[in-house]
């Protein structure tokens, strides 16, 4: 056979000069086959790093590869948000602020005019914008940015509702604000209430709302605040309050900050007319517990999951305690204007017990709750906090008030557009 031929049975035809034509066409084939083996390997070692590169969750994902290329996402960061964010891979909790001037709030508390001046710290006189410029980096994946268009579409026909304290409120505020601007006047309404205020985006029949229940459970003081020190919580309730949830399609919960008035609660089980009689004090965590069971069996004897969701955002840190991040001479987080940058950053205004309970708690529901972890990431942010650029009992603070931050600055709340707005675009990815 002429493949057979041994290189001493060539050597032995060297007049012809050339190789035979059946040598070259092997030869040929085998260098054919042998790129195309190479052709191949390189081939599947790309497919393999694309697959890889396309992990939705992870930092520098975009848009599948065969609809857009990363170079076109890399010029337009707006497709880079409309990946499919997967929650599952990515801890949202674990991250960095990163400044970036380009970031532009969708909002100012001068044309939302729906910000408390409780929240509104540049009409107020702040004079330092860099709050508003950070951005919150998780450390394995992209959190999407706040589409309002989108978010509306998602709201279609749907009442979304907020409830819990001031905190929350500070967080509904931001929410109606982040969305309500690309809505003409004649399209939308807000009415304001003491408890309940109820914002419509009338051509997405969907309402955003908020409801004050600063315990979740009734107290005395839902309304008339009081003195702590004669605040009865009735914690085995949730009724004055729940028939204002039944019907929502999603509802967002707090409570934390009210409950940390002091290391023992009153609590009752009955009616408030027994007054100081059939009530017991107390440690906070424990009250905090019951009441918290009393809300979570309201939610699993109520709640359709099927027509429902429920999220629970956990506690906004306080900032009142300068020493917590190293600033001797502080007075709380006044002239702050900068983050902390310090990893795992934990002030002594969140409590890690109270953190457990919620944990606890949920962890034993049949109702899935959706827990928006804004705790530690807003741990860093000692710069965003209303300040001295708040008001108080209705008015803003005078002079002498501002020039005694120790015991007028607002260290709770934050500004408006701020932190909150993270909140929101970690509840939007969700949704």
């Amino acid at each position: 056979m002429s493949f057979a031929a041994s290189p001493s049975t060539i050597m032995m035809k060297p007049y012809r000069g050339k190789l035979p034509l059946s040598i070259i066409t092997v030869i040929v084939c085998s260098f054919a086959f042998l790129a195309l083996l190479y052709t191949e390997r390189i081939s599947f070692l790309s497919s393999n790093s694309l697959l890889k590169s396309k992990s939705c969750a992870r930092r520098g994902a975009v848009v599948k590869a065969k609809d857009k290329t990363a170079e076109e996402n890399l010029e337009n960061p707006e497709i880079d948000d409309k990946f499919e964010f997967d929650l599952e891979e990515c801890n949202i909790a674990h991250g960095k602020w990163v400044f970036n001037r380009s970031i532009k709030p969708l909002y100012t508390d001068r044309s939302c005019p729906y910000i408390d001046r409780q929240f509104a710290c540049v009409k107020n006189g702040r004079l330092d914008f860099d709050y508003r410029h950070w951005e919150w980096q998780p450390e394995d994946c992209n959190l999407p940015r706040f589409n309002p268009e989108l978010a509306l579409k998602k709201l279609r026909g749907k009442r979304i509702l907020f409830t819990g304290d001031s905190l929350q409120r500070n967080q509904w505020e931001s929410f109606v604000c982040m969305i309500e601007w690309t809505i003409p006047p004649e399209k939308k309404s807000m009415k304001l209430g003491k408890v309940r205020s109820v914002f419509k985006a009338k051509e997405y029949n969907a309402t955003i709302e908020f409801y004050w229940a600063p315990f979740l459970v009734e107290s005395n003081s839902d309304i008339d605040v009081l003195d702590p020190k004669k605040r009865i919580l009735k914690v085995d309730s949730v009724a004055k309050h729940s028939k204002h949830w039944e019907g929502a399609d999603i509802i967002a919960f707090n409570t934390y900050v009210w409950w940390m008035s002091g290391l023992r609660l009153k609590t009752l089980w009955g009616s408030f007319a027994n007054g100081e009689e059939g009530n017991a004090e107390l440690d906070t965590p424990v009250a905090y517990k019951i009441g918290l069971k009393t809300w979570a069996n309201w939610i699993d004897s109520t709640i359709n999951s099927n027509k429902t969701r429920v999220f629970f955002t956990t506690m906004s840190p306080t900032h009142t305690r300068s020493e917590d991040w190293g600033r001797e001479d502080g007075l709380k987080c006044f002239n702050e204007t900068n983050p902390v940058m310090k990893k795992k950053f934990w002030g002594t205004g969140s409590n890690k017990k109270m953190m457990s309970v919620v944990e606890g708690v949920l962890n034993k529901m049949k109702v899935p709750v959706t827990v928006l972890n804004i705790t530690q990431l807003s741990e860093y942010r000692i710069d965003a906090h209303s300040s001295i650029y708040t008001e108080t009992g209705g008015r803003l603070l005078n002079d002498k008030e501002k020039a005694d931050p120790g015991h007028h600055a607002d260290c709770i709340h934050w500004c408006l557009p701020g932190v909150p707005d993270t909140w929101n675009q970690i509840l939007f990815a969700h949704l």
